[in-house]
């Protein structure tokens, strides 16, 4: 089995990716790298780029792709990042795909395999738009698939409180595939030529897409 191994998580909002990318940290050491984060933990951290990104982003503006480039690159040259790591949430565009090669080549570095979590737009709609949580203790449920054992009663913490993001509307949700559908499709291709894309099916149970991954990652050359 490969040690170290540098890899994307290519999926639309919702498709698991982040849940994933936790499995494959516990299961293989590699650090899951989570742009929202890498940008958060720089801007406290106080660094030059941090301050540039907390600028932007106290103003609510988006932080440009260099700047995120170089966040990355500061993060993978950390000594936790030997091992290899998962790249959770980017790229997003080809342009920002290209800007990573040149960053990885530059820092020595490769990627070896780009999984993207396949989906079914309608059914995915169906699982965000179904979805909320405890308002206390944070434990997930879903209007269809996973309801509490007794009806207005938290499994985890007996709390009677719930909420929901105010974006998990079908509506809302549908419009989120469509802009991310614009911009990463592309990103198949591009990974494909480069003979780096590998799938699997997204919308099976958590388990199972785990191990569809360990059967992927374990034949990465």
């Amino acid at each position: 089995m490969q040690t170290a191994m540098n890899l994307i998580l290519l999926g639309p909002p919702g498709a698991g990716k982040g849940t994933q990318a936790k499995e494959i940290e516990a299961r293989r050491g590699l650090v899951q790298l989570s742009t929202g984060d890498m940008l958060r933990s720089a801007a406290a951290a106080g660094t030059d780029v941090g301050r540039r990104a907390k600028a932007l982003m106290d103003k609510g503006q988006l932080v440009p792709d260099e700047v995120v480039i170089e966040i990355i690159a500061n993060r993978i040259d950390q000594a936790d990042c030997a091992t290899g790591f998962v790249l959770d949430g980017f790229p997003r565009t080809l342009p920002q795909a290209a800007a990573l090669d040149d960053m990885l080549r530059s820092a020595k570095k490769q990627l070896h395999a780009v999984i993207e979590l396949s989906v079914d737009p309608k059914r995915l709609v169906e699982r965000i738009a179904g979805r909320y949580c405890c308002a206390k203790c944070g434990a997930g449920y879903h209007e269809r698939f996973k309801r509490p054992e007794v009806a207005g009663v938290c499994d985890a913490c007996g709390s009677a409180a719930f909420s929901r993001r105010a974006d998990d509307t079908e509506e809302a949700v549908a419009n989120r595939l469509m802009a991310h559908y614009k911009s990463t499709a592309p990103l198949t291709g591009y990974y494909f030529c480069k003979g780096y894309l590998r799938a699997v099916d997204g919308m099976a149970p958590i388990a199972e897409v785990a191990k569809e991954i360990e059967k992927v990652l374990d034949d990465v050359p």
